[in-house]
């Protein structure tokens, strides 16, 4: 068989827009910033007293491509397991603050990476930016300032009656400038809604005002599909002007589905390297095979595989051979047997009854092939699925 060249071009793939300069900064090992790549986030859903089951789903996180997780501190006990996970974790470890200012002192202390504060329900929080700027420089830790319009500072509703676009970026900007005064600067900022256009013109707002990295996020976004969504429409019209260094899909679903989502959007925007990802049709009259049962059963025989290769399940011969074509690695069904393709060839074809197995057959095979080329083996993780 003719040798073809397999997986991502050689040269970075395009992306709709360069990203918008900002400082840089570091969590822990992982540098924020428009040097940096954007970073996903989430957040462990395990009480954080619970030391052995925060480190296991922290554990989980990082497999499924987590690079910076937070973790909730709303007591001392929460605060007295901090050092253990944050010592343990593979990934840096942010802890989330609100209400009492002697858990950001803790955290710091702690060796978290970083530390999320909520000004608008810390109490008196403004009166003690000093003393939080410099032990967080004396230990290397950055800070996030989380504005959510759930919890806005009551001069700010006053002023604005409610949580608009204008008043969470005139907050955000008001804490910057308290740290910025007592020089400090490793920073980044959100300004979370659960309305994806208000929040949008939010973070457009402020990224006009500051060059201050930006943590994204639609703020309850809901369940996974409705989450999905929202989180999705948002991200993408800011990271497609290049707004974001940061993002957190929140998902009232297990936090490995955030990071999966996360990750997704980052990969379609051209982000982040594209993983397996399998094209397929959505069917129609002309679909001469049963097309949802032919790519569940290669999504499900191909899990685990990360290459960066692409897959096409297509069930007719109208856009069937083009797209398997286009794809390193295709089918075009018809007729009771498929057509195999690699990279635009037709290399067999082969029963109906046989499809699945010869793409899976293929599909390693190739792996295996770009696993040696790169001097590793591949990858695990999961499946991309569009469906075209």
């Amino acid at each position: 068989m003719t040798s073809v060249s397999l997986g991502m071009p050689a040269s970075p793939p395009p992306v709709l827009a360069p990203r918008r300069k900002t400082r840089q900064i570091k969590v822990g090992s992982v540098g924020v910033g428009s040097d940096y790549p954007v970073s996903v986030q989430s957040m462990t859903t395990t009480p954080t007293t619970d030391i052995n089951a925060t480190l296991q789903q922290i554990a989980e996180l990082t497999a499924s491509g987590c690079d910076i997780v937070r973790v909730a501190c709303p007591s001392q006990d929460d605060a007295d397991a901090l050092p253990i996970i944050a010592k343990k974790s593979q990934i840096p470890v942010i802890a989330d603050i609100h209400f009492q200012p002697k858990y950001v002192f803790a955290a710091i202390e702690a060796g978290c990476a970083a530390v999320r504060v909520n000004p608008g329900n810390i109490r008196k929080f403004d009166d003690q930016v000093k003393e939080i700027a410099q032990a967080a420089k004396d230990h290397g830790t950055s800070i996030r300032i989380g504005v959510n319009a759930g919890s806005l500072d009551k001069r700010i509703m006053d002023k604005y009656g409610k949580a608009t676009p204008e008043a969470l970026v005139e907050s955000a900007v008001w804490e910057a400038s308290l740290f910025e005064e007592h020089d400090f600067h490793d920073f980044k900022i959100s300004v979370k809604h659960n309305d994806p256009v208000v929040m949008v013109r939010a973070y457009e707002l402020l990224a006009q005002r500051g060059d201050w990295p930006l943590h994204l996020g639609v703020t309850e976004a809901g369940p996974a599909f409705q989450g999905t969504i929202k989180s999705a429409t948002a991200f993408g019209a800011l990271l497609s002007r290049g707004i974001g260094d940061t993002i957190r899909v929140s998902l009232s679903a297990p936090p490995v589905e955030e990071v999966k989502v996360g990750n997704q959007i980052l990969q379609s925007l051209n982000l982040r390297p594209r993983k397996l990802e399998i094209v397929s049709c959505p069917s129609c009259g002309r679909a001469q095979v049963d097309v949802y049962t032919l790519a569940d059963k290669v999504t499900a025989g191909l899990e685990g595989l990360t290459v960066p290769l692409r897959v096409a399940v297509m069930g007719c011969v109208v856009n069937g051979p083009g797209e398997a074509r286009e794809a390193d690695l295709g089918v075009a069904s018809g007729n009771g047997k498929g057509q195999i393709f690699v990279k635009g060839e037709v290399v067999k074809t082969v029963p109906e009854d046989q499809i699945v197995e010869t793409l899976i057959d293929e599909a390693m095979r190739i792996a295996d092939e770009m696993g040696e080329a790169d001097g590793e083996d591949a990858v695990q993780g999961d499946p991309v699925v569009t469906v075209g």
